[in-house]
């Protein structure tokens, strides 16, 4: 009997062209439906696709009401939360890319609108599905790792080079007013999937305003740090940036029974494929059992030709897998998704606090939520309006209006390109 396929709709042509990517290899999904308001973004989607069986819609109201099982939302960053709610009350399952939301009043609202409707939220966090993260959860759930006592991650990433490709020269892209907490998920995702606990208290500490991010017109420090307790006592450092000189991909930790760490990028081992395992078979009985391997399972292998080391692929397998109802599947659901934001919001509130601990609030409780149902502090002034916070921890930096302009006619030179 042939495997019923998940009928996808795509809303954002630019990073959702991996979904498409995905559905063309594999098993458990179709294309059916792509929205976007950016028409020759559709235009060229089309010419990418040539499938006469999808459909292409300019309006989201028109798209949700497509004939589909579920929405893989690759919209703007800042933009997720309303659309996964409109999907869900549509009858949709959801994937959404990183971050699930904005404001913690949108975290309330997105919980709830799960727990009504009862459809699925899978959290496309693509960074706990690299070949070294999934091989650290598998050692923590088997115990060959021991209890979990201290995890570091790293998502590094000089993005000057291609600023102006992701900005357009916009003063008020949410990616030049955003915070260097926003995009945390990628650094402290896979350590607290890994964990498979709830934190409890963060610290935050920011990086510094530098030349790099004034040339690139980001607003912020160049680079975020939390140091995260968990509710099992461990402790997760996690460091992310849009502004260091060089990237930088990269996760340790240790249990009770030794230490697992990925490759380093510049020592040519695959980075994040590569894993350095170094295991006692007793705890206790300290023994010296380093091997390197490149772990990988049959879903891995398939998808390694995929985006960032092939987890693209494994986080979209994953993701249809739940929908369809696969108990194997691995998922990062709303709650564990908003834990994971959760940890850069409250990691900002103690930066602006001098660096003072913040606790994390459980939001699977109905009575905490209470306490955030209207909290809409965030750094895009549409969205927060007098509850904006600042971009950056110490005052926003001026930036000239000249760096916007040019960035602007870099970006116009690289659209006449394509």
């Amino acid at each position: 009997m042939e495997k019923k396929k998940i009928r996808v709709g795509l809303l954002g042509v630019g990073r959702g062209r991996v979904l498409w990517k995905y559905c063309k290899e594999c098993d458990n999904a179709e294309l059916v439906a792509v929205c976007d308001c950016w028409e020759e973004g559709l235009e060229k989607m089309k010419l990418r696709v040539q499938d006469d069986s999808v459909t292409y819609y300019t309006d989201f109201n028109d798209f949700i009401k497509h004939d589909m099982d579920a929405v893989f939302l690759a919209n703007y960053a800042v933009e997720h939360a309303p659309f996964a709610i409109a999907a869900m009350k549509a009858g949709k399952d959801v994937i959404s890319e990183v971050l699930p939301v904005q404001t913690m009043a949108e975290a309330v609202e997105l919980i709830e609108c799960v727990e009504a409707t009862g459809k699925k939220y899978f959290y496309a966090e693509n960074y706990c599905y690299m070949n070294g993260p999934v091989e650290m959860r598998r050692a923590v759930r088997s115990g060959s790792l021991g209890e979990l006592e201290y995890g570091e991650g790293e998502y590094m990433h000089n993005c000057e080079p291609r600023w102006a490709e992701l900005t357009r020269g916009d003063p008020d892209h949410w990616r030049n007013t955003m915070s260097a907490f926003f995009y945390c998920t990628h650094s402290v995702g896979p350590l607290l999937h890994i964990a498979g606990c709830r934190p409890q208290k963060v610290v935050g500490v920011e990086g510094p305003f530098t030349a790099r991010m004034a040339r690139m017109g980001a607003k912020a420090g160049n680079m975020a740090m939390e140091v995260v307790t968990l509710e099992n006592g461990a402790v997760l450092k996690s460091i992310h940036g849009v502004g260091p000189s060089k990237d930088s991909v990269w996760y340790s930790v240790y249990g009770a029974k030794g230490r697992m760490e990925t490759a380093r990028e510049d020592a040519g081992l695959k980075g994040v494929s590569t894993l350095y395992t170094n295991l006692d078979q007793v705890e206790g009985v300290s023994e010296n059992n380093v091997t390197c391997t490149e772990p990988a399972d049959e879903i891995a292998k398939k998808g390694a030709a995929h985006g960032h080391s092939g987890s693209d692929f494994v986080s979209f397998w994953n993701a249809f897998e739940y929908f369809a109802g696969n108990p194997q599947a691995d998922a990062i659901t709303i709650y564990e998704a908003l834990d994971m934001w959760m940890i850069g919001f409250f990691g900002y509130l103690s930066a602006m606090d001098g660096s003072t601990a913040k606790q994390i609030p459980d939001l699977r409780d109905p009575a905490v939520r209470e306490q955030y149902r209207n909290d809409r502090r965030c750094t895009v002034a549409r969205i927060a309006g007098e509850q904006l916070l600042p971009s950056y921890s110490k005052g926003v930096p001026f930036i000239d209006p000249s760096v916007y302009e040019e960035a602007h006619k870099q970006w116009l030179l690289l659209d006449d390109k394509r």
